[in-house]
């Protein structure tokens, strides 16, 4: 089973990242909850060094309106089963091929005035999540 530690600092790393410099997430952070938090602090929790508590998730979720720990907890509470591909280079070509499908559909969509063609649009990016979802829960819970 993969280790849940690193995917949750993979996934502070890029909240992280997207929010600019460590300097903005101490500053996010103590905003949020008060108190002193420093880039120092959170230089360590990025390197490793020192754990993420809920109310770092929490505040750096909330300022940037991602969720995807919150979501990997969820999925690991669902205790979601997942139908193991033969192999996740076959699933990566299930990707392929539903993502471009997706942008088919899209791109049609786009061009139409026709509620059927917007319709068929949302069913190929929701296969096309699915392809991808099924990928990521596959990767969380490998061995």
């Amino acid at each position: 089973m993969s280790d849940p530690v690193l995917i949750l600092n993979a996934h502070m790393s890029a909240l992280v990242s997207r929010l600019g410099c460590f300097d903005a997430v101490a500053e996010t952070l103590t905003a949020r909850w008060g108190g002193g938090c420093s880039k120092g602090t959170i230089s360590r929790k990025v390197s490793g060094s020192l754990d993420w508590t809920v109310r770092d998730v929490i505040g750096i979720e909330d300022a940037l309106s991602e969720f995807p720990v919150t979501r990997m907890l969820e999925r690991r509470r669902a205790g979601v089963a997942v139908a193991a591909p033969v192999s996740m280079i076959l699933q990566a070509g299930a990707i392929s091929r539903e993502t471009g499908e997706a942008v088919g559909a899209i791109l049609a969509a786009e061009q139409s005035a026709r509620a059927e063609d917007r319709a068929q649009a949302c069913k190929e990016i929701t296969e096309a999540i699915a392809a991808l979802q099924t990928a990521l829960s596959r990767l969380e819970a490998a061995a």
